[in-house]
């Protein structure tokens, strides 16, 4: 298949020819080496032992290769790291490494963060905008830098649409798939995790069915901030011997080390008023296919014709996990805008706000997740609280709907269907 170009490549574009090293992260399969190999002229693959090898015995081979060198899953010899550090140390011209990991090693397995020499970015599944269904009308960058006063457009997308995507999933491999083969891949990906990944990353995992059946309560409460100890609870309903919370911690670690978790942190904004916000993140997997397929989720579940085998912690389905999919590519749209990601809830549940982003200069887009086609002032109540108690700083509101027009009502909301809204 020809590559489909992802927003990252901009990214890259503009920042290898000045940096003499790049490193590439994410989960397996969000297309990581396809994305690198479009900015490289040579490579090596880690993930192959016999080519892994001869740097094991000798990681200083890398620097006698072309560059940009490709480095493909580098945390099979962490070494290589501190390797392409020093490289960098003794020549720090742009454009000589590309790495490229699905796994953060286990601490202590390589001696320096790289901070200075290696410039970290992480990569997600394909965004909305990315899977061509339709042409956004409207920039989350541009929101952010307040510049998009007009607010327009039309969305063929329907409901059903959005729940065919969210079963789709993100990972460019996948998702092409005929609908038996594509839950096949998805179930071998989950078996992956608990069997070969969380092992190579360094956990123990003696219990594999606890910590599948925790990785599915964990999906039950994507777009929530349930406590931990709430998912273990789901998790081990009606077990007698429940394992150590240390324990779960411990796969909980890992499973962020390996990037299959991708939880949104709280947001507290600097020099401002607010006071009693949760400091709780919003629970999110790589890619809400994945929590679709542990908890029995289909189509007609999705659309509520069929109850699925395990009930979400809050909402609905379709709503949870259509809030995890647009969360999941305005990460994406934020990360090309040089923009943080965060939710705000207070303590007492009064107000909250689904995303904020927010630029370097504390310029804010509050973003509010509808499943629906229709937005009135119950809808945007947050959005103009959060206004009043932060004023200038929030430079747009938007409400994310599933309905078919895009506009600006007169308190100046903007009301985007997802599949209208890009980078």
């Amino acid at each position: 298949m020809p590559y489909r170009r992802r927003i990252i490549d901009d990214v890259l574009d503009v920042l290898m020819p000045d940096l003499a090293a790049v490193s590439l992260e994410g989960a397996k399969a969000v297309g990581k080496t396809a994305t690198a190999r479009q900015h490289v002229v040579s490579e090596v693959s880690f993930d192959d032992r016999a080519q892994r090898r001869p740097f094991e015995v000798d990681p200083s081979l890398i620097v006698g290769f072309p560059s940009p060198l490709l480095i493909d899953e580098w945390q099979f010899v962490p070494q290589v790291w501190d390797m392409v550090r020093r490289a960098v140390d003794d020549n720090p011209t742009g454009g000589r490494f590309l790495l490229t990991g699905s796994a953060n090693p286990p601490t202590g397995a390589r001696t320096h963060s790289g901070a200075g020499r290696i410039v970290r970015m992480l990569m997600r599944p394909l965004a909305f905008s990315e899977r061509g269904l339709c042409e956004p009308t409207v920039s989350l960058r541009a929101l952010l830098a307040g510049e998009q006063e007009q607010i327009s457009g039309v969305s063929g997308a329907q409901l059903a649409d959005y729940a065919d995507e969210i079963l789709r999933s993100g990972f460019p491999g996948i998702r092409d798939l005929p609908d038996r083969a594509r839950r096949a891949q998805l179930d071998s990906y989950i078996a992956r995790i608990v069997d070969h990944d969380l092992p190579e990353s360094g956990a123990s995992v003696r219990r594999p069915n606890t910590v599948r059946a925790w990785l599915a309560a964990y999906g039950a409460a994507t777009a929530t901030d349930a406590s931990y100890s709430g998912i273990l609870d789901a998790a081990t309903s009606g077990e007698s011997d429940k394992p150590a919370r240390q324990t779960v911690d411990v796969y909980r670690d890992h499973l962020q080390r390996i990037f299959v978790l991708d939880p949104l942190p709280a947001w507290t904004p600097a020099f401002a008023p607010l006071r009693r916000l949760t400091h709780s993140p919003k629970h999110h997997l790589v890619d809400p296919a994945l929590a679709a397929r542990m908890a029995g989720v289909e189509r007609a579940s999705l659309l509520g014709g069929v109850q699925p085998k395990i009930p979400p912690l809050a909402g609905s389905w379709l709503g949870s996990l259509f809030e995890s999919l647009v969360t999941q590519s305005v990460r994406t749209y934020a990360q090309a805008a040089e923009a943080r990601v965060g939710h705000l809830r207070t303590r007492n549940t009064a107000h909250e706000v689904d995303i904020i982003v927010e630029s370097d200069d504390m310029s804010v887009v509050a973003i509010e997740v509808k499943l629906a086609g229709a937005v009135d002032d119950r809808d945007v109540r947050h959005l103009n609280w959060l206004e009043e108690q932060i004023g200038e700083r929030v430079v747009s509101k938007v409400v994310v709907t599933t309905g078919p027009l895009a506009y600006r009502r007169p308190d100046g909301v903007a009301v985007v269907p997802f599949a209208l809204l890009g980078p």
